[in-house]
């Protein structure tokens, strides 16, 4: 057991005497962050005491670790905002007091008490409120917040987000084909060839991609629409952003004195306000899955229409998250990426909606 620092005592209004507060490393966690468990006897309105839990995130790696706490904070509370108990919601984030390290950074959290099994691989229906079928489709037909400076429901997010250490700044856009092309695909190409070096045949494919097949697939006025042009386009929504099978399980929230029911669950998010099926790009790339959650999803939200265009669109989705892990960890994904955009590009980059 280790003391608990006192910016984070201040910031959960915990006692500072260590005979009721304690902090407990998981051993979890990556080369950016470390994560621990907090223990803490809180005095109840009847002059008890219960026992209340908390999962903490610290890092020293200055500026980064701001932001991608900052981001990760506000990507919680937007999910759990939307749909309460499918994830933790985030309690604090701010500088860790340290004399000898002024970059080190802390994210607080609800305790996640994680089941090993997915709910979505047991029985239930999407009807079933705590599967993922059902609470992933709550989340993808809640619409996102209007924007407070224009009051339209904008794409984009309030503060950048990571996706791994990847920087997403979401700046707000009106058009979700321009937030794709560029908050998106043509970002992660700048930052692949700041790590990698300049790759003029990925670049040819990324500008190509994101300045036809993106206008063609997701352009305003052609998405949401059937072939007979009736429709209403798309509305934004929470997504999750890095949901991969890694960042799903079953669990419940506890020992914040309003504990969950267990259920499907997620954490670890990379939030933004976007289309729905960009959800699906991360979901179909890594498996985990499988047909029956598909089906189960899709009778809580329909595929977007032009409904024959759905594998396209979810593959372009793909597309960001295999040019992310290329950025990230090199060439073996890249083969991937160019395979993708060669397809799309052979299909939709000359042709017209």
């Amino acid at each position: 057991m280790s003391p608990v620092p006192a910016s984070i005592l201040r910031a959960l209004s915990l006692s500072s005497d260590p005979s009721k507060v304690s902090l407990s490393s998981s051993g979890l966690g990556s080369g950016f962050t470390s994560t621990g468990a907090i223990r803490a006897k809180v005095a109840t309105e009847k002059g008890e005491e219960e026992e209340r839990r908390y999962f903490v995130k610290t890092s020293a790696d200055g500026k980064a670790a701001e932001e991608m706490f900052r981001g990760e904070y506000e990507s919680l509370n937007a999910i759990a905002g939307s749909v309460p108990g499918f994830c933790p919601r985030a309690l604090a984030w701010g500088p860790l007091e340290d004399p000898d390290n002024n970059k080190k950074f802390f994210l607080a959290t609800e305790f996640l008490d994680l089941g090993g099994s997915m709910g979505r691989s047991s029985s239930g229906d999407e009807s079933t409120p705590t599967t993922l079928a059902h609470r992933l489709g709550k989340l993808h037909t809640t619409p996102a917040p209007p924007d407070p400076e224009t009051g339209r429901r904008r794409f984009g997010f309030p503060v950048p987000t990571f996706c791994g250490d990847t920087k997403q700044p979401n700046q707000f856009h009106d058009s979700w084909a321009d937030f794709y092309a560029n908050e998106r695909l043509l970002t992660i190409l700048a930052s692949s060839e700041q790590r990698n070096g300049r790759d003029a045949g990925l670049r040819e494919l990324v500008e190509k991609t994101a300045h036809t097949v993106v206008p063609r697939l997701l352009g305003d006025g052609h998405l949401g629409y059937n072939s007979r042009g009736e429709g209403e386009g798309i509305v934004p929504v929470v997504v999750h952003g890095d949901l991969w099978s890694g960042n799903a399980d079953y669990g419940r929230i506890v020992g914040t004195g309003g504990d969950e029911k267990p259920g499907d669950v997620v954490y670890d998010p990379s939030a933004c306000y976007a289309h729905s099926e960009f959800e699906l790009g991360i979901m179909h790339m890594f498996g985990g899955f499988g047909a029956r959650f598909f089906s189960q999803y899709h009778r809580v939200v329909p595929k977007t229409e032009p409904v024959e265009e759905y594998e396209d669109r979810v593959r372009l989705y793909e597309l960001y998250h295999h040019l992310n892990h290329h950025a990230i960890f090199g060439g073996g994904y890249r083969s991937g990426a160019m395979s993708i955009m060669q397809k799309l590009v052979r299909k939709y980059g000359d042709a017209k909606p």
